[in-house]
């Protein structure tokens, strides 16, 4: 059986390496994107089982991308979980309403990111 396969869509290298690193030892295997038009690319190219997507990102912000991902046919059934800012009650409204499947809001713990991507991708 393959390993479940992770995009981590953020441009902040310490929420990188540190959900890199959760995810790992979780036993899921992770792909990075720094940003919107690099994630939508790798997405359209690969198969992921899910995506944690931030929503504060330079350029594309995380919303277009959702909204792109749920436009695009076949990738519309793909589980997102979006990462928020403490107490940003307005992003997750948009992020819900343009079909967020979770979210995660930072700062988070190890346990809340595995819970999570368990519960999305059916693993565990």
């Amino acid at each position: 059986m393959g390993r479940t396969r992770i995009l981590i869509v953020e441009d902040e290298p310490n929420i990188v390496e540190s959900l890199s690193y959760i995810l790992r030892h979780a036993d899921f295997d992770v792909s990075i994107a720094e940003n919107g038009l690099e994630a939508l690319e790798r997405l359209r190219r690969a198969k992921f089982s899910a995506m944690i997507l931030d929503v504060m990102m330079p350029g594309m912000s995380g919303f277009d991308v959702l909204r792109e991902v749920r436009a695009d046919r076949t990738l519309s059934g793909l589980p997102v979980i979006v990462l928020t800012a403490k107490g940003q009650s307005r992003d997750r409204q948009t992020a819900s309403e343009a079909g967020a499947t979770e979210f995660i809001t930072k700062p988070f713990s190890n346990a809340e990111i595995i819970a999570c991507m368990r519960q999305v991708t059916g693993k565990g």
